[in-house]
């Protein structure tokens, strides 16, 4: 790569998807915005991958071929050496296993070109399978309500107390287009050393910074696997305990945040806690709410009786009506 500076970093963080890397690079090369470098960034992948990679080299959009020797079980590490390694202003996180249509670049640019402040710009995804086949499930956690304009601007700070407190609303990394001086700042951040919320830290910390862009027109796809790692850290009860502590951080972060909301969310962790098999680990994770975040019993109930008495009282705070919309 040339030693100009690029407009958009795109960081490719790969981890046994050589089946799936050549169509990845492929809809990342042929993208109709060129003004990119890439960074491979192999977690010692035991398959065909760095083989693979490495035909790329000669590229003149490859900047950084990065092969671990030890893996390191963790995606948010990897993502943040990429980040260390970037110099455009905007950075892509394009997971290996996903694609992506060939506007995606320049849609995103686009939107975040029309506003000052924006840390983070989402486009809408689809679900994929292993085959690449589209699958009808909603990946947008609008659902069916899909804006009409193309795209929004909402405040980030607001967006944060209010969307991502329930969930992560960034379903998928390979969706968005971040700044890169935001998320330098993010260096030291406790999303590093996490396995499973990382990501929902990481985006939440990025909008305290910048303003957040959705865009609504389907330019991602999220590919869908048969064993996730996701579905090993419910099962197990770790995502529950990482998903505590990103509460922690964000109560602390809005103090302001009324008792009623908390207990909703609250009871939608006890919840989950509730639900798993593993009784020892249910009674471990159910004290671990009550110090963290006084989360208790009394909480899901709440929860429970909000599902029948939003139908009675439409001034009464839920999910759906806390979230910003514009």
């Amino acid at each position: 790569m040339d030693k100009r500076t690029p407009t958009v970093s795109v960081i490719v963080p790969n981890y046994n998807y050589a089946c799936y890397l050549e169509e990845r690079l492929f809809s990342i090369l042929n993208q109709t915005f060129q003004d990119f470098e890439l960074i491979f960034l192999d977690d010692a992948s035991t398959d065909q991958s760095v083989e693979v990679l490495n035909r790329y080299k000669d590229n003149l959009h490859v900047s950084h071929i990065v092969v671990n020797e030890k893996n390191t079980g963790s995606p948010f590490r990897q993502w943040m050496k990429g980040i260390l390694l970037a110099k455009g202003e905007w950075i892509w996180i394009a997971e290996a296993d996903d694609l992506c249509e060939p506007d995606f670049l320049e849609t995103c640019l686009e939107q975040v070109r029309l506003y000052p402040d924006v840390s983070v710009c989402m486009a809408a995804s689809r679900f994929i399978n292993e085959k690449g086949e589209v699958l009808q499930a909603e990946a947008n956690y609008w659902g069916k309500k899909k804006p009409k304009e193309p795209a929004r601007c909402f405040s980030g700070k607001e967006y944060a107390e209010r969307n991502m407190y329930w969930n992560n609303c960034v379903i998928n990394a390979s969706g968005v287009l971040f700044r890169r001086s935001y998320a330098l700042c993010l260096s030291h951040s406790i999303f590093l050393n996490m396995r499973y919320s990382g990501d929902w830290v990481f985006w939440f910390q990025m909008l305290l910074q910048g303003d957040m862009v959705e865009v609504y027109r389907e330019l991602n796809y999220f590919r869908q696997h048969t064993l996730k790692v996701s579905m090993e850290g419910i099962n197990t009860g770790n995502r529950i305990k990482e998903d505590i502590d990103t509460y922690v951080l964000m109560e602390n972060t809005f103090p302001h945040i009324k008792s009623y909301k908390r207990r909703l969310a609250h009871g939608m962790l006890y919840r989950k806690v509730k639900k798993l098999r593993n009784k020892e680990k249910q009674e471990e994770l159910s004290r671990y709410l009550l110090e963290q975040l006084g989360g208790k019993a009394s909480d899901l109930r709440l929860f429970h009786m909000n599902q029948y008495v939003r139908w009675i009282f439409p001034w009464i705070i839920t999910v759906s009506r806390d979230r910003i919309k514009k």
